[in-house]
């Protein structure tokens, strides 16, 4: 047994002189210290040696082991700094070689306008809220006013999950919910957030889109104050010179309900293409709201009061820089974005 270990030895220390790279070390590990060398078969025959043979094999066997791996494990290390410093003669880095200039991002101008318009909201004392997307109908259509036989449904083509659940189609959906949480007390909210209504994409309407609902109750409000409010807000977002006007409308939840304009700026409201000779161009809707809102969110429309308005982030976008096509905003074309880095 001991001239087998022997033949082993000198075997080994043969093969350790002819290793030239790193995959002649793993066929040497394989070779002398895998389960299946034949160090490993000796190993399997201690136990049938003679009691006075054993420790002396053993010893034996494991300064064999010990020594190949030892020699094995510092010619790993030789061959692999060897090979790293010949790769890294080859991939030399030329510093003089010109640099790459890394693209800077910009702010998507819907974000823009989005915390503009939170932010003048914010000014004036308002809250702001979030409610869910996927809402019942029965706070994004009866607490508002508009019941299932409601011929104002037929004007929102809407995204129904179920019979009762459905993707909203505006965030005038938080009314309720915000009046139910305040229970019964004055206050002043603003709502961003997305909606969705069933219309073919193109460069003015989206199926996905996004309002920010405005909301304030309290005792003796009046359309004085909804004009007051809207007027601060056009003239902080587009300028001192921009100027508003009421036009009456319908909205189930709002009485009375107004459109209101903004003055084009393209022709300081005199009339041109761009405002189709009205001098004024659509921004927002807005009303006082319904005393049958009121009363179904538990406020008692004899003593408290209020106005409603929504506006959507993405036309005051348009306006605002004068984009011609709602889909870039959505598309993230840098060379679009990169337009407004300045503006951010």
């Amino acid at each position: 047994m001991n001239e087998k270990l022997e033949q082993i030895y000198n075997q080994a220390v043969q093969d350790l002189k002819e290793v030239k790279t790193l995959d002649d070390v793993n066929v040497l590990k394989n070779k002398y210290l895998s389960k299946k060398s034949e160090l490993s078969s000796l190993s399997s025959l201690i136990p049938s040696l003679p009691n006075e043979e054993k420790k002396e094999f053993g010893q034996g066997l494991q300064k064999v082991k010990s020594f190949i791996s030892l020699e094995l494990d510092k010619l790993n290390q030789q061959l692999y700094l060897k090979e790293l410093n010949e790769k890294l003669e080859k991939e030399q880095i030329d510093i003089t070689l010109p640099g790459r200039n890394n693209i800077v991002g910009a702010k998507n101008p819907y974000y823009i306008v989005k915390d503009e318009i939170v932010d003048i909201f914010l000014k004036m004392g308002f809250e702001v809220a979030e409610g869910p997307e996927v809402e019942t109908d029965l706070y994004n259509f009866e607490l508002l006013n508009i019941p299932k036989d409601h011929p104002s449904r037929d004007m929102q083509d809407t995204f129904y999950l179920e019979d009762d659940l459905l993707l909203r189609t505006q965030t005038s959906a938080m009314q309720a919910r915000f009046m139910e949480m305040k229970k019964g007390q004055p206050f002043k909210m603003i709502c961003p957030g997305k909606t969705y209504r069933r219309d073919d994409d193109d460069a003015t309407h989206s199926h996905q889109f996004s309002q920010i609902e405005g909301l304030v109750v309290d005792k003796n409000i009046n359309m004085a104050n909804l004009k007051a409010t809207l007027e601060l807000f056009v003239k902080k977002m587009f300028g001192e010179k921009r100027n508003i006007r009421l036009r009456s409308s319908y909205f189930p939840f709002t009485e009375p309900s107004v459109e209101i304009d903004i003055s084009c700026a393209s022709c300081g409201g005199k009339g041109c293409a761009m405002c189709k000779g009205s001098g004024y161009i659509e921004i927002l809707g807005g009303g006082m709201v319904h005393p049958n809102v009121l009363r179904m969110s538990g406020y008692d429309p004899d003593i408290y009061s209020g106005f409603a308005f929504g506006l959507g982030i993405e036309r005051v976008a348009l306006l605002r820089y004068g984009i011609d096509d709602i889909r870039k905003l959505f598309t993230n074309d840098v060379r679009f974005i990169h337009q407004f880095k300045k503006r951010t």
